[in-house]
């Protein structure tokens, strides 16, 4: 699979751009464990032009965690256009990607995000204006399958995204992704794939076409390309607490303790790019949401004291008690 000039390999798996949640330390794990393409948190395209410090910071970006897109949103042609030729001169990123598909409140009941789902006209407006600021940089885009379930099919009966893919491509988008969720469901139910398997079905589709959610075992990445045809399938929530899943996908197994291990690299990594307490803060929550814990009894209270931890040494006495309670708990099965 290439994108623009960028080869990807064959049926790869990519990171998800998550707000606060892919910032460099996390992308670099992530890309170490076997992510073809890592994504940075989306970042604003009015704080960019108004050269707001914590977006700024957004787009620091390394050779090791290449290939990067960086994403951002907005809901104006001028303040997209700037912003994506600051994203090209300051993190020069391989791929540069347009939100078009978040769905909380604060940014999709401003227009933003999912929000450019109802204004169609505007959403490519923008996305031209951005792919012409850039010509050297392939530009994305990742959307949902519409803003409601009404709006799944337009009146003569094609799906919405379907329709919406082939015009993106035509406005200079050099691959489309798509989340199998309308904006209402946010994150409800089930991913619907059918819909992403029309679009890449549509013979008039030459740009690639990537699937999200629901991405959360090597079966249902090996269904979703088989079935669906996808060009490459992107893993969001289920890397939470848990960036080895991009070996499990590819049929490797870690052991507790390769687990263990990595989780602490990520509160390292996180507290060498911050410092100790926001470092801490910034990653223990994934830490109390890792599945390598999941069936330690009474693991609740030591989920607690996690969450409560302001110092390496020690959250990582309660790593390891956690640990050694894996151990006794593997002993009596």
């Amino acid at each position: 699979m290439r994108i623009g000039n960028i080869d990807l390999g064959h049926e790869p798996v990519f990171l998800a751009p998550m707000e606060d949640v892919t910032d460099i330390g996390f992308r670099l794990l992530c890309k170490q464990m076997g992510a073809a393409m890592v994504y940075s948190e989306f970042v604003s395209s009015d704080a960019l032009i108004r050269m707001v410090n914590k977006s700024l910071a957004k787009l620091q970006v390394c050779d090791d965690e290449r290939p990067v897109a960086v994403q951002i949103y907005g809901k104006d042609v001028d303040s997209m256009r700037e912003a994506a030729r600051i994203v090209v001169e300051q993190a020069r990123p391989d791929i540069l990607d347009l939100n078009f598909g978040c769905p909380v409140r604060k940014v999709a009941g401003k227009g933003a995000g999912s929000g450019m789902l109802q204004n169609v006209p505007l959403l490519l407006d923008i996305t031209k204006a951005v792919a012409d600021a850039v010509p050297g940089t392939p530009v994305t885009v990742k959307t949902r399958l519409g803003w409601d379930e009404k709006s799944l099919y337009l009146p003569d009966g094609t799906p919405f995204i379907v329709d919406l893919a082939e015009r993106l491509q035509d406005v200079g988008v050099q691959a489309v992704t798509i989340h199998g969720r309308t904006r209402a469901q946010m994150y409800q139910g089930e991913a619907d794939w059918t819909l992403i398997g029309e679009v890449k079905r549509n013979p008039r589709m030459r740009i690639p076409v990537i699937g999200n959610g629901d991405i959360c075992t090597g079966e249902r990445v090996r269904e979703c390309f088989d079935r669906y045809g996808v060009d490459a399938v992107m893993v969001g929530r289920a890397t939470f607490g848990r960036p080895w899943i991009f070996r499990e996908l590819q049929g490797m197994e870690l052991t507790v303790d390769e687990k263990i291990d990595t989780l602490k690299r990520q509160v390292i990594t996180s507290v060498e790019r911050i410092d100790e307490y926001r470092g801490i803060l910034h990653v223990r929550r994934h830490l109390a949401a890792s599945p390598v814990f999941k069936g330690i009894p009474n693991f609740r209270e030591t989920r607690v004291r996690m969450l409560r931890a302001e110092t390496v040494g020690e959250l990582f006495a309660i790593i390891d008690e956690a640990k050694e309670m894996i151990s006794i708990d593997r002993m009596c099965e």
